[in-house]
């Protein structure tokens, strides 16, 4: 299977031409295998790569004067996780594996070359960091006006769209290696709380998860009461 298989699945990757596929493939500086709960990048340190997550899950996430963390975006398959740290030349947040991950990493010279060879190219990079700026904007919207469980809903509503729309949903299962702390750490509640939210998503007949497993039991209703509109993630349904 071809490395970038996933990158803009079911978003725009009709326009990526064979060649621009090919020159994707053809600039991978190395292809890794990452264990869980290891960082890829410290903030504010020089970066010269950006990373593809071929499998797994990524998280950006930002620290507080004590140390207590803060999700500020999950990626999935197919996301080109930090590719704006090509023009910034570093981060403002810390990215770090979830669980097991299977990574590719592409130069920033290459990038340089993709930028002057391949204009189309270029503006779906562009369009995969506008897409994170889209996310960041729904995540601000759910940690400012949804109540408690509408969050835990609303989170798990994006992730499975993500996951369906590169195949690692059927609309029902997905697996999924976030704790509920980290669970907490992304919908800004504390473990415990989180637990209260899941159980009340449990009893209300619309999702459960156990063992790293997700099962949505009425998405439908899932997404009307979390306030959940795909339209941001730009996925073609």
């Amino acid at each position: 299977m071809a490395i970038f298989n996933d990158f803009l699945r079911n978003r725009r990757r009709d326009e990526l031409s064979v060649e621009d596929l090919q020159a994707l493939e053809a600039n991978i500086h190395a292809v890794q295998n990452v264990p869980a709960r290891h960082s890829l990048a410290i903030s504010n340190q020089p970066i010269g790569m950006s990373t593809y997550l071929i499998e797994g899950f990524i998280c950006r996430y930002m620290d507080d004067r004590e140390g207590v963390r803060q999700l500020v975006a999950v990626h999935v398959a197919g996301d080109f996780v930090d590719l704006h740290g090509y023009p910034l030349k570093r981060l403002d947040h810390d990215v770090a594996t979830l669980g097991p991950c299977r990574i590719a990493l592409v130069r920033h010279e290459a990038l340089d070359k993709f930028v002057s060879d391949r204009p189309n190219l270029t503006k779906l990079l562009w369009f995969s960091t506008l897409l994170d700026a889209a996310m960041h904007r729904e995540w601000i919207f759910r940690l400012g006006r949804l109540d408690a469980v509408a969050r835990v809903g609303h989170f798990f509503c994006e992730i499975e769209a993500k996951l369906r729309a590169v195949g690692r949903s059927d609309g029902r299962q997905f697996s999924c290696p976030l704790t509920q702390a980290d669970l907490g750490e992304a919908c800004g509640m504390t473990p415990v709380h989180i637990n209260r939210m899941l159980k009340e998503l449990r009893e209300r007949g619309l999702m459960h998860m156990q063992r790293g497993r997700v099962t949505i039991l009425d998405l439908p209703t899932l997404r009307r009461l979390s306030e959940f509109d795909p339209s941001y993630l730009f996925i073609s349904e």
